[in-house]
């Protein structure tokens, strides 16, 4: 959502302009930029960073050429960090446009690379 979209939202709903930015930037899936065409959630909870999720986020980055939080140049992928999918028992764990992947070490994280990228 663009930035001067924010007083016109304030005044619609007669919140002020604070209150309508808490929101936006509070809940994560609200944007100021268009995500990508994939959109590529990694865990980075407690469970997740004792099962390796800092490793594979690394290898994600590289792969992607982006960090968590960006969208590549081309728009064909966002990455962003989420706190807990409930995967705990089975981390490190992402969500590819809402599809649970789990134990995303070696094999499992390059098929699911591959599948972001096609």
């Amino acid at each position: 959502m663009p930035d001067d979209a924010v007083p016109i939202i304030a005044q619609v709903l007669n919140l002020s302009r604070a209150d309508v930015h808490g929101v936006l930037t509070f809940y994560h899936d609200f944007r100021r930029a268009p995500a990508g065409r994939r959109i590529l959630k990694f865990c980075v909870a407690e469970a997740c960073q004792a099962r390796g999720s800092a490793a594979a986020i690394a290898q994600v980055e590289r792969v992607l050429g982006l960090k968590v939080g960006e969208t590549r140049s081309d728009g064909a992928v966002t990455l962003e960090a989420v706190y807990c999918l409930g995967l705990c028992a089975s981390g490190p764990a992402a969500l590819l446009d809402g599809d649970p992947f789990a134990r995303l070490k070696g094999a499992c994280l390059d098929r699911l690379l591959t599948q972001v990228l096609t």
